[in-house]
């Protein structure tokens, strides 16, 4: 009996010992939750978020807040289990943040590239939307080609044949219009002193169409001298906040009505607004800032509609003015367009 007590003790021990060490043991997964919530028209650290270095900025009553998610990488067994009780939280497998082929450096490094990139594209959008046009220039002269001894990189195009030239696509589109051979009225700028020159174009020796051999560029202009002072958080999801906060800056008018708007979004250079991952957590988020507005990614609607939170308002957005609609919409008193789960 008594031999027979401690082999029953032993395994017992041994029992829990295994156990003990499948709970602490780390899994092939990762937590997502909700994560902190900045004010884009505020201050954090003592630092405003966005910073005009040149021209007068506005306050505004409300608040345009971008959120976040925190991810958990390592994950036993036990948080595991949290997170799938979890209302809010997101147990999901640990390739789909760190594929197999990256470290968590290299991830990281991408993120804050990223973060880096949104930053600049909200900047963009934001600046044309205040009027200030994207500069279209001269990347490169083409030795040899109609432009040859004309034209010098960084001209920037202000026209051809009379048209303004606002987009980087209408040189092709204006040279293309008309038969090689043809001379062409280009304006432009260089060194700040505006000139024009006339300048015929050639048929391209491999498919015959008219160009006059430049490569093009673009670049934004900032008179304002913006800056966006937030680190610590990575990826691109912030740009469409960080767009709404430079823009109510510099206009008078209030976009948040006094409110407390949260939302989501990719934007690139066009203001067209991309989908993000961790809606779900991010609408936690949002709530628990005291939100009343969510924009949200047209492509992200079917997912928050699935994860909505009380007394919270869903916009679906696809481009930075549905943005702007949706906040006036809002702000009024009225129905922004709601998500729609297709």
């Amino acid at each position: 009996m008594r031999r027979r007590g401690v082999t029953v003790i032993l395994g017992a021990l041994i029992t829990a010992l295994l156990a003990a060490g499948v709970m602490v043991a780390p899994m092939p997964y990762v937590v997502l939750k909700p994560g902190p919530t900045v004010d884009t028209l505020g201050v954090q650290n003592g630092t405003e978020v966005i910073q005009v270095a040149k021209g007068e900025t506005s306050k505004s009553a409300g608040q345009l807040r971008l959120t976040t998610v925190n991810v958990q990488s390592q994950v036993e067994l036990v948080w595991a289990i949290r997170g799938w009780l979890s209302d809010s939280d997101a147990v999901v497998p640990r390739e789909l943040i760190y594929p197999p082929d990256r470290s968590e450096q290299q991830v990281q490094e991408q993120n804050a590239q990223e973060w880096k990139d949104s930053q600049s594209s909200a900047e963009k959008v934001a600046l044309r939307k205040l009027g200030y046009p994207m500069q279209v220039y001269v990347g490169k002269v083409t030795t040899g080609g109609a432009a040859d001894g004309v034209l010098k990189a960084e001209d920037v195009l202000k026209s051809i044949d009379g048209t303004e030239i606002t987009q980087d696509s209408q040189v092709a589109e204006l040279v293309r219009a008309k038969p090689a051979g043809t001379a062409l009225t280009v304006a432009y700028e260089r060194d700040g002193k505006a000139a024009t020159a006339q300048i015929t174009s050639k048929a391209d020796a491999s498919d015959g169409k008219p160009r006059i051999g430049i490569e093009i560029a673009t670049k934004q202009s900032d008179p304002l001298g913006i800056k966006i002072d937030l680190d610590k958080i990575g990826g691109p999801s912030a740009g469409l906040m960080f767009t709404l906060g430079i823009i109510d800056k510099m206009k008078p008018e209030d976009l948040t009505g006094g409110k407390i708007i949260a939302g989501t979004g990719t934007i690139d250079d066009d203001g067209n607004v991309g989908p993000i991952g961790g809606i779900p957590q991010k609408l936690v988020g949002a709530e628990n800032a005291g939100a009343v507005l969510f924009l949200v990614p047209k492509d992200n609607c079917a997912e928050a509609l699935r994860n909505a939170r009380p007394g919270l308002t869903m916009a679906e957005v696809a481009t930075v003015d549905d943005a702007l609609t949706a906040l006036k919409t809002f702000t009024a008193g009225n129905d922004p367009k709601p998500c729609s789960a297709s």
